[in-house]
């Protein structure tokens, strides 16, 4: 007997889980009252010693503060995406949909009914909705990155790049692969001396809360956790005590390890990886940094 050669795409992919981070209603205006009410010169205090302020010291507990009061507002879960899950279909159509499901198994034809009708005017509503965000991207000609954002909702459109495994071997390797190309360097780092004519660089708070202001909302965070959404919502909070930061920065002559520390992230370049090359390493810097 010939067996069918088509796979239902269910059989054919396996359902992903993601890590993902949620911002539930209030959640940057409480990020904003909590920045307010904050003593950040304590954070300076704690890092002077005998007059003289420890940058490293200084930045990282400022910046592993923000990040601890991202996770206190915001919410981390694991989802599960299907390979055919529909993109109109929320949380609530498919919780009426599995309730539909138990209600047909145990054979309860009235919990059946009811069920069917509401799920059917969710479906309705859903579909109602998504088409409603779909029009919406498109009503600013000028916007082509939300134009293109509505051709892929109409067109299905996925990027294709496979998720790269997450295991200490594969890591391991990819480090040695990496560093293979870097060049021995065994001149030890001299600090310059500036000239007692040159005038060192200040920043001023009015100058860093316009650069936070225009932070891409949608840029990826480096190690510190810190999403350019905070910095740009936050700019008003955060701009003191960054300014102090990078002026000790730049009188020191030096650049705080936190914010030189760069994640490397392996995206694989082919669908099916036969080697250590077929990936592509993407390095991810602090934001604030950049």
């Amino acid at each position: 007997m010939l067996i069918p050669a088509y796979r239902p795409i269910v059989r054919r992919s396996k359902p992903l889980l993601k890590q993902v981070r949620t911002w539930p209603a209030g959640a940057i205006s409480a990020l904003q009252d909590c920045f307010e009410q904050t003593t950040w010169i304590t954070f300076k205090e704690a890092a002077t010693d005998g007059g003289t302020v420890n940058l490293e010291e200084y930045t990282a507990s400022v910046t592993g503060y923000i990040s601890k009061c991202i996770d206190d507002v915001t919410v981390s879960k694991t989802i599960t995406t299907h390979p055919n899950q529909k993109p109109w279909m929320p949380a609530e159509v498919r919780m009426l949909l599995r309730t539909h499901d138990s209600a047909f198994r145990t054979g309860d034809r009235e919990a059946l009914r009811k069920t069917r009708v509401k799920l059917s005017s969710a479906i309705r509503e859903a579909k109602r909705a998504h088409a409603q965000r779909i029009h919406g991207h498109f009503k600013d000609t000028g916007d082509t990155r939300r134009m293109w954002e509505g051709i892929q909702a109409i067109t299905n459109y996925r990027k294709t790049s496979p998720s790269c495994d997450s295991d200490a071997i594969l890591s391991d390797a990819l480090n040695e692969f990496y560093a293979q190309f870097e060049v021995q360097n065994n001149v030890a780092a001299e600090k310059s001396i500036p000239l007692q004519n040159d005038q060192v660089l200040c920043l001023t708070a009015a100058d860093v809360r316009r650069t936070l202001r225009g932070v891409n909302p949608r840029k990826a965070a480096g190690p510190d956790n810190i999403p350019g959404g905070v910095l740009r919502e936050c700019a008003d909070q955060l701009a003191d005590v960054l300014t102090d930061i990078f002026n000790i920065s730049l009188s020191c002559v030096a650049v705080p390890a936190c914010f030189k520390t760069t994640s490397i992230i392996p995206v694989p370049k082919k669908t099916t990886v036969s080697c250590l090359n077929d990936y592509r390493p993407i390095a991810l810097t602090s934001i604030i940094m950049s």
